[in-house]
């Protein structure tokens, strides 16, 4: 019985080692899936061993004598590892490259922090800078959300405003309102300009432990803590006209998915030992019965 016990045990070590690595999969997948998202930061999958099982010896039970004291009759003869399991699934904040669009509505962050973006949830956080110009004047997201400023939703003029680096957003005031008016940039020589407002930046205590939403969009957890705004001086460079790429390397993905695969194989294949050796201990037994 203790036989047939082990390797029963042995079934549920390569099973949970079968599970271990299609959580790992997924991840991947869902990162090589997301390799031209703008803004997409990926997963990673963070495993961990069961508790070890210490192994005595049998039928050697109580304490004996020497002259030293006493010892245990069944002493530890070593360990046994009971399988693996999920211990996080978390997000890597990485920086990802900027890219050049000479789109005065996409903006990239070179640093740690969030846009953040009401959505009819409640405010929401991203690093995707891909925005446009709403029906309403709006600077809002691909999905249609109005992005913050420290006063609220920034409404701008297309051809009419500038961001700087410190996130400020100017307009010039002395342009009509005509969207088909072309002005100059505000480092080439803008007359009457003035601070419309300034694009809220926020960050996070445990940024790793946001909760993913979709549409490149997070949400503050309990472990990840609440939104706070960044103040001046440890607020991240502002980009305008860049985006930020994500941070997926394609070839790092692929090279996993090969290992997450043998990985698969091999426990696979373990299950597959422990089935064949019971199946001849059992025949054995019946034999010999």
């Amino acid at each position: 019985m203790p036989i047939i016990n082990y390797m029963i045990r042995g079934w549920f070590t390569g099973a949970s080692g079968m599970q271990a690595q299609q959580w790992r999969l997924d991840a991947v997948a869902n990162n090589l899936a997301n390799v031209a998202t703008d803004g997409y930061k990926r997963d990673v999958v963070a495993l961990k061993a069961f508790p070890e099982m210490l192994i005595r010896r049998q039928d050697d039970d109580g304490v004996y004598l020497h002259p030293f004291g006493s010892a245990d009759a069944a002493p530890i003869v070593g360990k046994m590892g009971t399988g693996v399991e999920l211990n996080e699934l978390f997000t890597c904040f990485e920086q990802g490259s900027p890219k050049e669009t000479s789109s005065d509505f996409d903006i990239c962050l070179d640093g740690n922090g969030f846009f953040a973006v009401a959505t009819p949830w409640g405010e929401r956080y991203t690093r995707n800078g891909s925005f446009h110009l709403g029906k309403e004047g709006f600077l809002e997201t691909k999905e249609g959300y109005p992005v913050l400023g420290e006063n609220g939703p920034i409404r701008v003029k297309e051809n009419n405003f500038q961001i700087d680096k410190d996130g400020r957003v100017w307009v010039n005031a002395a342009i009509p309102d005509d969207p088909d008016v072309m002005v100059s940039r505000l480092n080439n020589d803008w007359e009457d300009t003035q601070l419309l407002d300034t694009i809220k930046l926020v960050e996070f205590h445990l940024d790793r432990y946001l909760e993913k939403q979709g549409s490149s969009l997070y949400r503050e957890s309990d472990t990840s803590g609440p939104a706070m705004i960044m103040v001046e001086g440890n607020r991240p460079r502002v980009l305008q006209g860049f985006i930020e790429a994500s941070n997926v390397n394609p070839i790092t993905e692929m090279v996993q998915m090969i290992e997450v695969n043998r990985s698969y194989e091999a426990n696979q294949k373990i299950i597959q030992v422990q089935e064949a050796a019971l199946g001849t201990l059992i025949n054995q037994v019946a034999k010999v019965n």
